[in-house]
């Protein structure tokens, strides 16, 4: 069974155009995030699932250059382009990535792929509801799950969230969700503003040593709370919907 991580990325941010290309300890913000799962055993495969547009041409070279397996899509029908990269991927099994999020955490989607395998659950998550800080997300699902959302999504919104088909209708689908033992949803440590980046590099700075050592969850909350002013730099950054009513 072949487990795929798809991280969808690309350029043209509003919030914080090119973000992906950001500074990071000396390297693009982007290879931050392929790099933190190549430590994630359960992965036989990562997948950059970027767009068609020009305004991506520059991530798709890097991708290129830099070995990571690359395909282009729909900019608008997120759906569609994960649909797609899986089946270019051939794909079994398929984690979520989004390209904002720079401390995925390895035993965490390995927790969640095997809990998938071993119960043939559908779609295994942790934000649902949340209980790890927003930028932990992990949603892994099977194909045939993939290729249901394909068919049968319908909305704009639905399309461009990838997974909602699923949130919205759960009767359809075999799901669990993976709880923290402690609620720490009302940390944001994903990246869609500087303020955001500004806090992420201030951890980077702190906890990051080199290619093949990462830093786990548990360094980031010691860092935090020995260093408090941290959380703070990005504390009024608007949540996302999910997190909004943590």
């Amino acid at each position: 069974m072949k487990v795929v991580a798809i991280i969808q990325a690309r350029c043209g941010s509003t919030r914080f155009p090119n973000k992906v290309f950001a500074d990071l300890c000396g390297k693009p913000f982007i290879w931050h995030v392929v790099n933190r799962l190549k430590h994630a055993c359960s992965l036989n495969h990562i997948v950059l699932a970027t767009t068609e547009s020009p305004l991506d041409d520059k991530l798709y070279n890097w991708a290129k250059e830099n070995g990571v397996d690359v395909f282009r899509g729909s900019e608008s029908n997120v759906l569609n382009r994960y649909y797609e990269a899986a089946n270019y991927s051939k794909a079994d099994v398929i984690v979520r990535i989004t390209a904002d999020d720079p401390f995925k955490e390895p035993l965490l989607i390995d927790e969640a792929v095997n809990k998938l395998q071993e119960k043939k659950y559908d779609f295994v998550c942790n934000n649902c509801p949340p209980s790890y800080p927003e930028g932990l997300d992990i949603e892994v699902f099977t194909k045939e799950t993939l290729d249901r959302e394909e068919r049968f999504s319908t909305s704009d919104f639905e399309r461009e969230h990838v997974t909602q088909y699923i949130y919205r209708n759960p009767e359809q689908f075999k799901m669990f969700n993976l709880s923290n033992n402690k609620n720490l949803s009302y940390l944001r440590w994903t990246v869609d503003t500087e303020k955001d980046f500004q806090m992420v590099t201030r951890i980077y700075l702190s906890l990051y040593k080199n290619d093949s050592e990462i830093f786990h969850m548990d360094d980031i909350l010691q860092l935090l709370k020995e260093h408090p002013e941290i959380e703070n730099i990005n504390s009024d950054v608007a949540r996302s919907e999910m997190y909004k009513s943590v």
